[in-house]
């Protein structure tokens, strides 16, 4: 980053053109001299491209959870791990860098440079948050993610229990019964790994059969505990992923195939490996070296790896699947799946009262008692679920958007370029390859 702050500062000293007066001879004189000199100055898009990745290495060494992945030169983490620098020294890199990208970019930015340029912001601000600034919800997820969540009416989530109240009559609160219901479709532990198996391969299968993925790719599983989210892919790299299911609850026995389509195929697996190979080593753009977590790549990570699974599942594939062959092979009934896959329809018009109530509780408007109160009751979770939800939140704070308004956004961007099956699944692989961010992807209106 000093090369970039050194760069801009050069270059508004000989914009200034402070120092003794130059004659007009001795400018006629000497132009390719000047010429190479403002060259040797002024960063390029390459050159900041770099310092970015280099700038977000160093944020993560304050800021554990800021770089989810990398995969560049080892030197770099090297360098960021023996430089130490102060949040002080990387918010000044930060402002150099935007002043630098900006003037490259001028007023019409490629589609690398005004990617860049946004991911710099989100650097920026997450910089500021760790040093203390605080910004409501919906600034920092504009900020961050280059997006913002509608206001919600209540009255649209309150139908929506009506409807489930229906689905599931009794005795009791209606989280505590749909918990009793899903808990009954839990895959025994000794069950987990062939449904799992099973489910993955389902859905690599079926993401095979439109891409061509890069030769080697991989992937593991393992079983944790103890975490605030429910599964995690850490991408490795060439390729690779390993992918942490959290066991701290009961894995009801939908969840396979949403974790093997959403962490694997064609989720965040396949997106990470797509851009290693065709963003970063085809086009060369080092930026995409890493992934900052909080940044706009965000929405389109978790908005692709949430649609993925209709995607791959389209209609009603996904509950015929697990009715023929994951109930089976967990040893649950497979009269159950209609009910659940009703279920799940309707509590799937709850998903957005997630970012209401994060958005309430980290602006302040409730307590932290009455958030998990909420989840409970709008996203009809036990106690102990909503709790793990509310703790998601304080650690991730506004990035629970992307689950649920990427998902929405990358929909209709598929769904706007698509003409069938084939199609969607066309625009899909578009999206995962071309650095757009929200509101590059949002439609008209």
């Amino acid at each position: 980053m000093i090369r970039i702050a050194a760069a801009v500062a050069a270059s508004i000293a000989l914009a200034a053109c402070g120092g003794e007066p130059v004659s007009q001879s001795e400018k006629l004189a000497a132009p390719e001299a000047s010429a190479a000199a403002a060259s040797e100055t002024a960063p390029s898009t390459d050159s900041i491209a770099e310092d970015f990745v280099k700038l977000a290495l160093g944020v993560g060494q304050h800021d554990a959870a800021f770089v989810d992945a990398y995969h560049g030169p080892a030197e770099w983490v090297a360098a960021a791990e023996s430089e130490q620098r102060s949040l002080e020294a990387l918010e000044a890199d930060a402002h150099a860098l935007l002043t630098a990208i900006e003037s490259v970019n001028g007023d019409a930015p490629d589609i690398r440079g005004a990617m860049l340029e946004k991911l710099i912001r989100a650097a920026l601000t997450r910089i500021q948050m760790v040093r203390g600034q605080t910004f409501s919800f919906d600034e920092e997820t504009r900020l961050l993610y280059d997006a913002v969540a509608p206001e919600y009416d209540v009255a649209v989530f309150d139908a929506a229990l009506e409807n489930i109240d229906a689905l599931l009559p009794g005795e009791g609160p209606l989280n505590e019964r749909v918990d009793s219901f899903r808990n009954r479709l839990a895959i025994p532990e000794d069950k987990l790994q062939p449904v799992f198996d099973a489910a993955i391969a389902e859905c690599k299968a079926r993401t095979l059969a439109h891409y061509d993925l890069p030769e080697g790719e991989r992937f593991s599983v393992e079983y944790v505990n103890d975490k605030p989210w429910s599964g995690y892919n850490w991408y490795q790299g060439d390729y690779e992923s390993l992918i942490q299911v959290n066991t701290d609850f009961p894995i009801i026995i939908d969840r396979a195939v949403d974790l093997g389509c959403h962490e694997g195929y064609p989720g965040h697996h396949v997106w990470n490996s797509l851009l290693e190979r065709d963003v970063l080593g085809r086009e060369g753009w080092i930026e995409y070296s890493v992934y900052p977590l909080f940044s706009p790549l965000s929405v389109t990570a978790e908005g692709s790896a949430n649609y993925g699974i209709e995607l791959a599942f389209p209609g009603d594939e996904k509950i015929e699947f697990e009715r023929d062959v994951l109930f089976p092979l967990a040893g649950l009934d497979p009269e159950d799946a209609a009910k659940l896959a009703e279920l799940n329809a309707l509590q799937g018009e709850l998903s957005h009262a997630r970012n209401m109530i994060a958005r309430d509780y980290l602006d302040g408007r409730i307590d932290r008692h009455t958030a998990i109160a909420m989840m409970a009751k709008y996203r009809l979770e036990s106690e102990a679920r909503a709790e793990q939800s509310i703790r998601f939140v304080e650690t991730y704070r506004g990035y629970v958007l992307n689950y649920t308004i990427g998902r929405d956004i990358i929909a209709d961007y598929v769904e706007r370029n698509a003409g069938g099956e084939e199609g969607r699944w066309a625009a899909f692989e578009t999206l995962l390859t071309t650095p757009l961010s929200a509101s590059d992807l949002a439609g008209p209106g």
